[in-house]
């Protein structure tokens, strides 16, 4: 998956100043590319979860499915995935996180059983 900046530009009668995609505009695809691949697989299985959900489930395997949308309405599902994909990714290293303190708080109570210093 690799950031496209030109799927952003639009036929809008103004521009938009918006400095994100500004910053996105001026990175390295190669890193843009990576960043994207570092999600974990239960964060794109969820995403992709919430992404069938918000265009319908039915089974491809027994309807010819085409989903037909303007440029507008594509964006802003695209920005709800890399929306969500963020804050799970967030949520993700929090859980790690206290995994770890707890890992290392269990530690601690089997070197010192007291809580107390030696």
């Amino acid at each position: 998956m690799i950031f496209n900046s030109e799927f952003f530009n639009s036929d809008q009668q103004e521009p938009s100043i918006n400095s994100l995609l500004q910053y996105l505009q001026q990175q390295n695809p190669e890193i843009l590319a990576r960043v994207a691949q570092s999600a974990s697989p239960e964060i794109k299985q969820i995403i992709s979860h919430n992404v069938r959900g918000l265009v319908g489930m039915l089974p491809s395997g027994d309807f010819n499915i085409q989903i037909t949308t303007d440029r507008d309405n594509l964006a802003t599902l695209l920005a709800s995935a890399m929306m969500t994909g963020y804050f799970l990714g967030q949520m993700e290293q929090r859980k790690d996180l206290e995994d770890a303190l707890s890992n290392s708080d269990s530690m601690n109570s089997k070197f010192n059983p007291d809580g107390g210093s030696d």
